[in-house]
């Protein structure tokens, strides 16, 4: 949402919000160590970007800089979360305890930037009932109650590919309106419901693709 609550959020491009995460990490970053002030270009050069593009992609949510001062980071945090709508914490259900789930689940990462997993579910006998970092895998049929129970919006995926379907479809019946997927297939959700789909091995594909095109340079 923009300070004018226009709603001018609908016609933000994807990049520009996945630059924003990037943005708050670096100003976090630099509250821990006590800067009080940035400016667009040192704030772009810790990121690889001009100046000229943090300044116009903070331009579609607002006015925020300060002539002769630059971005208060701190306040520049505050607002960074508010567009995102991480100023809240978010309650999280990982769907899947395998390899994968359980590394999520050890992953501290969530917490600090306001996501909490109240709940795991799987299919697996290997692994109902028993806790993994203080939560007890429940069977994935309890979904609809645990989601009413948590009012949870958000769900993550990890599970294998050729369950990926069949999870994805309870999620969906659950009343899950956003889904975070890690299994390494592509999902086909309605326009409704938001997706990201992380692929791993894909992203190290990329990588491997940008170490061979600079060697062979």
């Amino acid at each position: 949402m923009t300070e004018d609550g226009s709603g001018r959020e609908a016609l933000v491009p994807k990049a520009v919000v996945s630059r924003l995460s990037l943005y708050l990490r670096e100003l976090q970053h630099l509250h821990r160590k006590d800067q009080k002030t940035i400016s667009s270009s040192k704030l772009g050069r810790a990121l690889g970007f001009s100046a000229a593009q943090v300044r116009k992609d903070f331009a579609y949510f607002g006015q925020f800089g300060y002539p002769g001062i630059g971005y208060r980071c701190e306040e520049l945090i505050d607002k960074i979360k508010r567009i995102l709508g991480t100023d809240k914490t978010w309650p999280v259900v990982l769907v899947g305890c395998g390899n994968m789930g359980q590394a999520l689940l050890g992953y501290r990462g969530f917490a600090k930037q306001g996501f909490d997993v109240v709940a795991v579910v799987d299919v697996d006998e290997n692994v109902l009932g028993k806790a993994f970092e203080g939560l007890v895998v429940e069977h994935i049929d309890r979904l609809p109650d645990i989601v009413k129970q948590h009012s949870l919006q958000v769900a993550i995926l990890a599970v294998p590919a050729n369950a990926a379907a069949a999870a994805a479809e309870q999620i969906l019946n659950s009343g899950i309106t956003g889904i975070l997927n890690f299994a390494p297939v592509t999902l086909s959700v309605p326009k409704s419901v938001s997706l990201v789909e992380v692929d791993l091995a894909m992203e190290l594909e990329q990588l491997a693709f940008s170490v061979f095109q600079n060697k062979t340079q």
